[in-house]
């Protein structure tokens, strides 16, 4: 069998191809925390109506990834760029820019109710609801006492109302039904067909996450091994999970 995969091989010179910018993008970026490196070269991007899948076993750089893409984890060498343009700004200040981090907490506020989690974002509690009418019915219940399923559908829609440029989400389908996990990934589709922005998802679920994202990168200690479409890597899933996720099949 042909192997259509490729080792990644950024550079900054690939910020634009074919006149098209891309969105958010990592160039040879390492970090870390005190003197603990995590990442070590890493280059990715995102592009304007795409999803594209991290995925990598627990500990393999994945979360550090998307805290440092987000602002909120300083890179100690390499570039991170928004719109082509390298960014050294803060979490807040990148949210203002139109980058939206989703935590593998989700982020709700427990003692509050999904009405004024919804509210507390940059968006309208209609096109929150919109997202997942489900939660009009939820309105008044406290987040904290929602499923996690439903506190991971108040979190996305508030995230997706506040209508980002760049969307990451870290480990979008832990600990959550399967039936759940595809509800949410077909909303997020939709969503990004219309819409046009862009979706960076963290999924240790390999197989969930090749059926909806368009690309994907395989991390492991710290680094991007393999990157392809997902029609390239869906044929090598087994591959993947046994190599690089330490996973029998």
């Amino acid at each position: 069998m042909t192997d259509t995969t490729q080792v990644t091989e950024s550079h900054a010179d690939d910020t634009e191809v074919c006149g098209e910018r891309w969105l958010l993008e990592a160039i040879d970026v390492h970090a870390g925390y005190g003197r603990i490196p995590i990442l070590r070269g890493v280059n990715l991007h995102v592009a304007a109506g795409e999803i594209v899948a991290l995925l990598g076993a627990n500990g393999a750089g994945k979360s550090t990834t998307l805290h440092t893409l987000a602002g909120d984890l300083r890179e100690s060498s390499g570039e991170v760029r928004l719109f082509g343009t390298r960014v050294r700004t803060s979490l807040h200040q990148r949210a203002r820019q139109g980058v939206c981090l989703m935590p593998e907490e989700r982020a709700v506020i427990p003692g509050l109710s999904v009405k004024d989690n919804l509210r507390m974002g940059k968006g309208s509690l209609t096109d929150g609801l919109a997202l997942f009418p489900v939660l009009q019915e939820l309105l008044k219940r406290k987040a904290g006492l929602l499923s996690g399923g439903e506190q991971q559908m108040l979190a996305l829609a508030r995230a997706v109302a506040s209508r980002p440029e760049v969307l990451l989400i870290d480990e979008v389908s832990m600990g959550l039904a399967p039936l759940v996990v595809r509800r949410i990934y077909e909303v997020l589709r939709e969503t990004v067909n219309q819409r046009g922005f862009g979706v960076l998802i963290v999924d240790q679920q390999l197989r969930n996450a090749l059926n909806v994202a368009d690309r994907a990168y395989v991390m492991s200690r710290g680094q991007i091994v393999l990157e392809g479409t997902t029609t390239d890597l869906r044929h090598r899933a087994d591959e993947i999970e046994e190599q690089y996720l330490g996973l029998t099949t």
